[in-house]
């Protein structure tokens, strides 16, 4: 049950935001007040039916005169009155709540209501109609006709009227400085420039709006994309947990969704401790941890990660405390790591091993067997390795602990917890295993284990882009 809640928790924490519109103002002319306002027609959210099936905006076709519910209100207790009825007033991008009456004289003005909330004088809360009784405003319901453009309309419901009727509706995105990243699905392509307008339209500072091709390939941790709107500019600048990184997102591989994670774990380290991070990315464990005062090793396979990551060294003032290489994993732990390794654990700081690559690092466990020579047995200060995966297993820490153990030969036993990082598909987890290297493995005499500083070749595997750890 904890694990349920604690992923339940973890999802609703990586939700994407839906689109809320940023729009330009004072849309609203009013034709005509009335009185005697009754069951009005809801037609507030409903974008005009032309616009369904366009593949080139045509953000006139959005256009229409709508009626809403009003109130006549003296200006004198105009704040108190919005101020009570915040929960009934109109909520549309770009539609001020109060709108000059033309009708009467200066002293007053009309608040406009939502006629989902509000249709009949009756609809008011108690509250409500203590409160305008009490600033002796009548609760009688006016017309107001105002029209609604394209820069009303929430993202959503622009794509929801342009997308064939009972097809999904894409506007959630993830944002990686500049550009909005988006995953459209199949039926979605023929209107991918109608939607990735959109998304730059309604979200002030996106000027790229790309979509994913390809599966990821993990060897690089990148994929192909095509941009559905705006500049061709890959170059981003983010900032996560106060650090400042820039990346070409198109080289390289990095998920806004792990700020939590990569924070969860840097708060581990202390100073004067060490890291090698294998599998180091752009630099999200190991900037960090070198901020914090530990001495970092770290480590890419991709020459575009390995470049950015010494960039972002040094635009973050850590370059001197972060030694980065351009490696195999496997080719890291059997040199940089084991160099280090001996007069590491005879000091005083902790030794901590980053391994997130969730598609293959468990594989990588194999490659600490017999790393050291037998004659120098130590009980104290063993490396803690951090290690990440996926499981589709129904009881995801059992796997763990079992792949891990397999990998590294030896059965992982008390000194170890499994967390969850969160759901990356339908019955499918993003895990971290933290144990402490055993000494079996460390020291063993294992002939399997081979010196070999390279793996025999690299290896490639498909996987979805919400399935990687940076």
């Amino acid at each position: 049950m904890s694990r349920l809640l604690t992923r339940i928790f973890a999802s609703g924490q990586t939700q994407r935001k839906l689109i809320s519109a940023t729009v330009h103002q004072n849309l609203c002319s009013a034709v005509s007040v009335s009185p005697g306002f009754a069951v009005m027609e809801h037609k507030l959210y409903r974008p005009p039916p032309e616009a369904r099936g366009m593949t080139s905006l045509d953000k006139d076709a959005f256009t229409q005169t709508i009626t809403v519910p009003a109130l006549r209100v003296p200006t004198g207790v105009l704040n108190k009155v919005v101020k009570s009825l915040r929960k009934s007033t109109i909520q549309r991008p770009g539609v001020p709540r109060v709108v000059q009456d033309k009708e009467e004289s200066s002293g007053f003005r009309l608040v406009l209501l939502d006629p989902h909330r509000v249709s009949l004088a009756s609809s008011f809360s108690e509250t409500e109609a203590e409160a305008l009784r009490s600033f002796g405003v009548a609760e009688e319901l006016h017309h107001y006709e105002m029209k609604l453009t394209y820069d009303n309309l929430k993202s959503e419901e622009v794509l929801e009227a342009v997308l064939p009727l009972g097809q999904d509706v894409t506007s959630g995105f993830s944002r990686v400085g500049h550009i909005a990243h988006m995953n459209l699905r199949d039926h979605q392509l023929p209107y991918k420039n109608v939607i990735g307008q959109v998304i730059m339209d309604k979200n002030p500072g996106v000027t790229c709006v790309v979509n994913k091709t390809n599966m990821i390939d993990s060897t690089y941790r990148n994929f192909k994309m095509e941009v559905m709107a705006g500049e061709e500019n890959m170059v981003a600048k983010v900032k996560e947990n106060g650090v400042t990184y820039e990346f070409d997102f198109s080289r390289v591989y990095w998920n806004p969704r792990l700020s939590t994670e990569h924070q969860r774990v840097v708060e581990l380290i202390k100073r004067g401790d060490t890291v090698f991070d294998v599998f180091a990315g752009v630099g999200p464990f190991a900037i960090p941890a070198a901020r914090s005062g530990a001495n970092v090793l770290a480590n890419d396979l991709n020459p575009e990660s390995y470049r950015w990551l010494q960039h972002n060294c040094k635009l973050n003032k850590v370059g001197g405390k972060v030694q980065t290489f351009n490696l195999d994993g496997r080719a890291f732990i059997q040199g940089p790591f084991k160099q280090e390794l001996p007069s590491l654990l005879k000091g005083d700081g902790r030794v901590h091993v980053v391994m997130n690559l969730p598609a293959l690092a468990l594989e990588f466990l194999d490659a600490f067997r017999g790393l050291l020579q037998q004659e120098a047995p130590c009980d104290q200060n063993l490396p803690t390795v951090y290690c990440y995966g996926f499981s589709k297993d129904e009881n995801a820490e059992a796997d763990m602990v079992e792949r891990a153990s397999r990998s590294l030969g030896f059965p992982l036993k008390n000194d170890y917890s499994v967390h969850f990082v969160r759901n990356v598909a339908p019955n499918k987890d993003m895990m971290c295993v933290r144990f402490t290297l055993p000494k079996e493995v460390l020291f063993s005499s294992d002939d399997k284990h081979t010196e070999s500083s390279e793996e025999p070749a690299p290896k490639r595997q498909k996987c979805e882009e919400t399935a990687h750890l940076t």
